[in-house]
């Protein structure tokens, strides 16, 4: 175990620092400077839109795939990802988290748009579908890369994140009492396992009920208790402030070793959080009923900032402002929770609790409503049977109780190696298809000063109306 965890930690270590910082860092700025940063310009106009009701009553809305996203967005790493982050690389990690949040909005629009142009109709349910491997066979024109693709994205979401997740919320528990290392992650493991399997079977229009219902509460009431919080401590901030920014600005001890610094782990923890170019969100983005592709591809760079600038934030700042000092042995659910107990009392491991159980939840329906539109596509573009579907449920179920008992360290890796897998092959594929979503955006923007309801027409971006499923 012990030499598997070191190949898992050299393996990690070399994907962030260099291969992933670069790609992810020239993928943000090609889309930044390409949409002319249409992820700032066009912020208000992304709010305005997450109201729009389709037509069809049927149809999935762009809230509603807003809310699935979210769900997979916004979880253990909001909380858990977010303190390690700070106690294993420093404070510095917050603003690198913030400056990939802003970089990857671009790179979100630009997946969910491409998403939105080629996805595919569902004649037996009406609606539509697709994901990265629709436009990676649509722009490459390769369908073994988009197998490949959908091989990697059911490795990290049915296994490497959903175990993580539970992992995660098991770790909360740590700080009672009647904790047992030998025997209390198995046990909560086990329950964890039962309830997800029950909500798994029920399918995927259950899965978007009950995120919908889950992710706006479990956020709003998080992000209340962070501004009570600050407010309670706000001669703290900016000391805080000049903390984090001090610290994301110390390129001499970020030199000294890479590898473990302020930077790199912002980028994996805030990459993990809000998965901004991973190539997860554009399969929920296909879902969506709208006139316009940008219209989804808006909405999804908006769940980006949900995810990091919103909630990611509120809990840094809950920690660096309660005054519990850093330190590496504390990394995870411990810091969060001693960080609210010093502000809030005995009530806050309590609440931290209760949150971290429905931001896990949530996490892991999330996650298999990605990985069964993932295993469509490799079953020639229909759900494999009831009898493959229910045997891969119950792995994914047996995967959440494994998860629980995993060291921390492997959980983390496994995650952020998988991951980093996917966002490898999918940011070069929308990088390829980068001219198309430039063409649709301008389009989009053309039609909004016309004073119209932006309608897509593939002509207008110089596609053949014939090679698209759903925009014929």
């Amino acid at each position: 175990m012990q030499e598997l965890s070191a190949i898992l930690d050299a393996v990690d270590s070399f994907l962030y620092y260099p291969v992933l910082i670069v790609v992810l860092t020239l993928g943000g700025l090609y889309f930044s400077f390409r949409s002319k940063f249409a992820q700032v310009r066009l912020c208000f106009e992304s709010m305005r839109i997450m109201g729009e009701r389709p037509d069809d009553k049927n149809a999935v809305s762009s809230f509603g795939t807003l809310m699935v996203s979210t769900a997979s967005r916004v979880g253990t790493g909001n909380i858990i990802g977010v303190s390690t982050a700070i106690c294993l690389g420093g404070p510095g990690a917050v603003f690198w988290m913030w400056v990939l949040a802003i970089l990857g909005g671009a790179s979100a629009l630009a997946e969910s748009t491409l998403a939105q142009i080629f996805k595919q109709k569902d004649k037996e349910k009406g609606g539509s579908y697709g994901g990265p491997a629709y436009y990676i066979e649509g722009i490459i024109h390769s369908k073994v890369l988009a197998v490949i693709f959908c091989i990697s994205l059911i490795a990290t979401y049915a296994f490497g994140f959903n175990a993580l997740a539970s992992y995660n919320l098991q770790s909360t528990f740590s700080v009672y009492p009647f904790y047992n290392e030998s025997t209390t992650p198995l046990i909560i493991g086990l329950v964890t396992a039962l309830i997800a399997g029950w909500c798994l079977f029920g399918g995927a229009k259950r899965i978007v009920r009950v995120t919908g219902l889950l992710v706006p509460v479990m956020g709003v009431v998080y992000v209340i208790a962070a501004i009570v919080i600050m407010i309670m401590k706000i001669d703290m901030l900016p000391s805080v402030l000049s903390m984090i920014f001090s610290d994301a600005f110390n390129f001499k001890a970020i030199g000294s070793g890479i590898a473990g610094s302020c930077l790199v782990y912002g980028i994996k923890r805030g990459l993990y959080s809000n998965e901004a170019g991973v190539g997860s969100a554009p399969n929920a983005a296909a879902a969506a009923h709208t006139t316009h592709p940008v219209k989804q591809g808006l909405i999804q760079m908006l769940s980006v900032y949900i995810d990091t600038i919103l909630i990611c934030t509120a809990t840094a700042f809950m920690c660096l402002m309660s005054g519990v000092p850093i330190s590496k042995e504390i990394a995870g659910a411990q810091y969060v929770q001693q960080s609210m107990f010093a502000v809030l009392g005995e009530f806050g491991p309590y609440f931290i609790t209760v949150t971290m159980v429905l931001f896990a939840f949530t996490t892991l329906l999330g996650n298999l409503f990605y990985v069964d539109n993932a295993l469509a596509y490799i079953n020639r573009k229909k759900m494999p049977g009831k009898s493959f579907m229910s045997s891969f449920r119950v792995v994914c179920a047996i995967v959440v109780l494994v998860g629980a008992i995993m060291p921390m360290a492997d959980a983390w890796a496994i995650a952020d190696i998988l991951m980093g897998v996917m966002a490898l092959i999918n940011i070069p594929c929308i990088m390829v298809g980068g001219s198309l979503v430039i063409k649709a955006l301008a389009d989009y923007e053309k039609q909004k000063r016309e004073g119209k309801n932006p309608e897509f027409h593939a002509s207008s971006i110089g596609l053949d109306p014939e090679k698209l499923d759903y925009w014929k």
